[in-house]
């Protein structure tokens, strides 16, 4: 029979104590002590150490043997989610969904389990809200209900007994945090409560071949809740992106163990649910009557693809001691490095200018390519000279005011010349060798190189 000793471990250093304490003992942190369940089974020999996920003897093969064969994925209905997971739903994979409240996690997965439940067994799992509250939701969104299995529970011993019973192809469990093990006292959302139910989700998952979707609140720096530990266990990450009282979310793969990460989804939220965006360059633009100072276009790489952003920036006199650098989508330490290189080699001094810059959408931009675009924008309102319309601008800014070449130049450029842009500037070797069809590509070397092409 089963025997569970209950202990109690540091989350700093590690250290295991028999009882809780407000002060570990071995490292001196306060409230770090957390309760944990151990095991103590006796294994019965090698057999028990070395079982698999079915309960059978694990197998020992060289990577030749091994199948590389392309796992089966199940398509979501949206294209935009199956480009985030890599492709569709994997059997048995386990996907962690975290977000700010009201971004759209549960919206999203609700209309995946009703497209999915029209063909094979779905079932959502709700510890935050009665049935009626999902049905509300459903019918509000227009949503086929028939065919789909809630339920509303927070014990996972009985949500597995259940899904046993039921046998769903997709799971959907509402959220993480509130669901808790009958094996520990302690309340549901502590560590060792998502910790421990998360472990016996992803063991069933496995088992079963049950694809499951888990959702996970944030802490107010953006991070999910929880232990780290969460992560490692599930098989994908994604993040919802966006403000809340937006139009735009993004959805953002930070890991994936059956796709590329950094793919992004882009939807549109309207009075009947998420929306996918098949275009984003389009909605990101925005298209004035006439050139306004302090804005230009860059294209930037997501995924597996190019994507038309607006960069916007304000440069005004400051009045305080230290101006300030204020970015909304950029690294503002990269905001003040790029400043310094432009006044050591473009000869432009912004040391008594308030700088602000931002990228219109919501768009956050991780990759050094918006470099050159963001000076641009920063020249084009230090100056006050609108930069032309029809203007793409791309590339990397090295120290010594080189301009660096960025990855997948081509598709940046086709990208822009789709949509109608008539003049790019780029980095030398991100120059094709033949221009696409109406658009003039002017290759740059040098900082100072490219101002003069900017503001020619």
């Amino acid at each position: 029979m089963a025997k569970n000793k209950r202990i109690y471990g540091c989350t700093e250093c590690g250290a295991t104590f028999s009882k809780w304490a407000g002060q570990c003992g071995e490292c001196q942190a306060w409230n770090t002590l957390v309760e944990t369940v151990v095991d103590t089974t006796p294994t019965g020999g090698s057999a028990g150490r070395t079982s698999n996920w079915a309960g059978e003897l694990a197998q020992v093969k060289t990577l030749a043997e091994v199948s590389t064969e392309e796992m089966p994925r199940q398509p979501s209905g949206s294209s935009e989610l199956d480009r985030v997971l890599g492709g569709g739903l994997v059997a048995g994979s386990v996907v962690l969904i975290g977000g700010d409240p009201g971004i759209g996690k549960s919206t999203i997965l609700l209309q995946t389990l009703c497209r999915l439940a029209q063909t094979m067994p779905a079932l959502y799992v709700t510890g935050e809200e009665s049935q009626q509250q999902v049905a509300m939701r459903a019918r509000r969104l227009a949503l086929p209900e028939d065919k789909l299995m809630v339920m509303t529970e927070t014990c996972i011993e009985s949500i597995i007994a259940t899904a046993r019973r039921e046998k769903p192809k997709v799971m959907v469990v509402d959220s993480i945090q509130t669901i808790f093990t009958e094996q520990l006292q302690s309340a549901p959302g502590g560590v060792a409560q998502v910790r421990e139910s998360a472990a016996l989700l992803v063991r069933y998952a496995k088992q079963s071949g049950t694809a499951i979707f888990l959702v996970g609140h944030v802490t107010k720096e953006g991070s999910l809740a929880g232990p780290r530990v969460l992560e490692h266990m599930v098989d994908t990450v994604l993040y919802f992106e966006g403000e809340s009282d937006g139009r735009l979310r993004m959805l953002r793969a930070v890991k994936n163990r059956f796709g590329a990460v950094n793919e992004l989804g882009v939807f549109a939220m309207t009075d009947k649910g998420l929306k996918e965006v098949s275009n984003p360059s389009a909605i990101f633009l925005s298209r004035y009557e006439a050139p306004i100072p302090g804005s230009v276009v860059m294209s930037t790489w997501e995924g597996s693809r190019p994507m038309l952003v607006e960069v916007q920036a304000l440069v005004d006199t400051s009045h305080l001691g230290n101006p300030r650098r204020v970015t909304l989508g950029l690294d503002q330490n990269r905001l003040a490095m790029l400043l310094a290189v432009l006044h050591r080699h473009g000869g432009v001094p912004t040391y008594d200018q308030d700088v602000f810059v931002n990228v219109v959408g919501g768009v956050k931009v991780l990759e050094t390519a918006s470099d050159l675009a963001l000076l641009a924008a920063v020249m084009s309102s230090l100056r006050n000279r609108p930069l032309p319309m029809d203007l793409m601008v791309f590339g990397e800014l090295g120290l010594s005011g080189e301009i660096r070449p960025v990855p997948s130049g081509q598709e940046r450029l086709k990208e822009a010349a789709k949509h109608g842009f008539a003049k790019a500037i780029v980095p030398k070797a991100n120059a094709p060798k033949e221009s696409p069809e109406g658009m003039e590509v002017i290759a740059v070397t040098r900082l100072d190189e490219a101002l003069d092409a900017i503001f020619d």
